[in-house]
């Protein structure tokens, strides 16, 4: 699945244009249907007019690939908390208009228990052994003070909840370390929550925050994870358009222009230039330093039958014989040699 252009298809593009020229060549471009400029998100080109206008350094931060996945994680992680601590404010006020309506709730329990029992036991559950009344006969027991903590207990855990919701939602830095500390805090509970009995529902809390924890500190490099958040701000960078085409024209030898990314070889000046250079030492070159055509310890004919051309011929000006005598005169062009002796 291709996170950017879904989410391009959803809240639609994001296109900017930066002041700077060598940036803004780089995000342009003319088309039939007129100029185009491409998305800082899914990288296409969009006809019209831009988003927005300002320097490079104000264009809006906006996140691509792997970043939107995570985002969409982490508000399933927020949703969750935010059922969690709605489950919990209930049960906070329950016990606030328990501790003040007890009597009432108590003679309402006592005469609405025996048709519950009989309904249940026809249907051929026994309640008389069950948990969940052995707890409410139990809160009955709870002094007024007691009840009050425990509210105020119920109150926090949901509050707490709440923020971890908000910070995973707005996909903020402090909300992934909130959200990751405090559950990381009830985890070991949970452990020995689970050591005394294993349940689907104490299990399935258990997966969850495990969860939730190992992904935000492997992802998001939390307390330094992978690099920290240097490591986390570079891979951002990275993956940014406006940042790369930053780099682009801050890199050394780099041409600004849109025909830079198609021919990265050609110089913005047009001039050619090698992109790797050949390096031609002398004793590795085919022509001497002197300016001789052919070094004389490597000449594939020798002197006495080579066909020399008279512009190139070692003769004297005057015209004169060489030592060894194997001509008569000046040398004409093309006139060849003697006939070689058998």
């Amino acid at each position: 699945m291709d996170w950017n252009l879904l989410k391009c298809g959803i809240g639609g593009h994001v296109s900017y244009a930066p002041d700077e020229p060598a940036v803004r060549a780089r995000l342009r471009s003319t088309s039939a249907a007129g100029e185009a400029w491409r998305c800082l998100r899914c990288g296409t080109f969009v006809p019209g007019a831009p988003s927005a206008r300002g320097p490079a350094a104000k264009a809006p931060a906006v996140r691509r690939g792997k970043e939107l996945r995570s985002a969409f994680i982490l508000r399933l992680f927020a949703v969750e908390r935010f059922l969690r601590a709605i489950a919990v404010a209930v049960i906070a006020y329950a016990i606030w208009r328990f501790k003040y309506s007890r009597s009432s709730i108590e003679q309402a329990f006592d005469r609405e228990l025996p048709v519950v029992r009989t309904l249940l036991r026809s249907l051929g559950f026994n309640i008389d052994h069950s948990k969940l009344i052995g707890l409410i006969r139990h809160a009955f027991t709870l002094d007024p003070r007691t009840l009050t903590w425990l509210a105020w207990a119920a109150a926090g855990y949901a509050l707490i909840e709440l923020l971890e919701s908000i910070g995973l939602w707005l996909l903020q830095r402090w909300g992934e370390y909130f959200a990751m500390v405090a559950t990381s805090a009830g985890i070991p509970y949970e452990i020995y929550d689970l050591t005394s009995k294993v349940t689907v529902l104490r299990a399935a809390f258990f997966a969850v925050n495990l969860a939730l924890v190992v992904y935000l500190v492997l992802t998001k490099r939390l307390f330094g994870a992978r690099g920290g958040k240097r490591a986390y701000d570079a891979r951002l960078r990275s993956e940014s358009v406006i940042d790369s085409a930053l780099a682009a024209r801050d890199g050394p030898g780099t041409p600004a222009g849109p025909e830079a990314e198609t021919y990265p070889d050609v110089p913005a000046d047009g001039t050619d230039v090698l992109a790797d250079p050949i390096d031609v030492s002398e004793e590795r070159a085919d022509v001497p330093a002197d300016g001789a055509d052919v070094p004389e310890e490597r000449a594939d004919v020798p002197e006495e039958r080579a066909d020399v051309p008279a512009e190139r011929a070692d003769v004297p000006d005057g015209g004169g014989v060489p030592a060894n005598g194997s001509a008569a005169g000046p040398v004409s062009q093309g006139q060849p040699g003697p006939a070689p002796r058998r």
